[in-house]
């Protein structure tokens, strides 16, 4: 079994609730999704151990033991070419839970007209396999539990 921690301060969503149909309908995995609740500046750390095998602005993904993690800050922030976001980390790094990894600002993202919703998804391991999910409407800090993979 897997935690996967909160990789910013933020209130928990479905992953059913994100304004993207591709993370919405589960194609690219199941999951769950944050909304940031810091007005400032947010360093997003890595919400479990592993080694960093896709690292954008705007999203990076994490290969753990068993599965591999994504983590998107918002939705349709590719656009922005990197623009707003600072690396901490390079592709290839190994982390460990809490390892700062991007710094963003969601209010200027927001003053954009972009959603700021964070999909956290969990690649090529079935939803059945999901457990302890903390539920919908509640908040979240960095580190503490989101849900468990079996």
């Amino acid at each position: 079994m897997a935690s996967i921690t909160a990789p910013l301060d933020g209130t928990v969503m479905a992953l059913s609730e994100v304004p993207d149909p591709v993370f919405a309908q589960g194609l690219v995995g199941p999951g769950i999704a944050m909304m940031p609740t810091s007005d400032g500046d947010v360093t997003v750390v890595a919400p479990a151990a592993g080694r960093i095998v896709k690292l954008h602005p705007h999203a990076f993904v994490i290969q753990t033991e068993t599965f591999g993690l994504l983590v998107h800050l918002g939705i349709d922030t590719v656009q922005l070419d990197g623009e707003g976001f600072t690396l901490h980390a390079v592709e290839g790094d190994e982390v460990a839970v809490g390892d700062p990894l991007i710094t963003w600002n969601p209010a200027k993202i927001t003053q954009g007209g972009r959603s700021v919703v964070c999909p956290i998804v969990i690649l090529d391991v079935p939803a059945d396999k999901l457990e302890h999910i903390r539920p919908a409407g509640e908040s979240a800090q960095i580190g503490e539990p989101l849900l468990t993979v079996a």
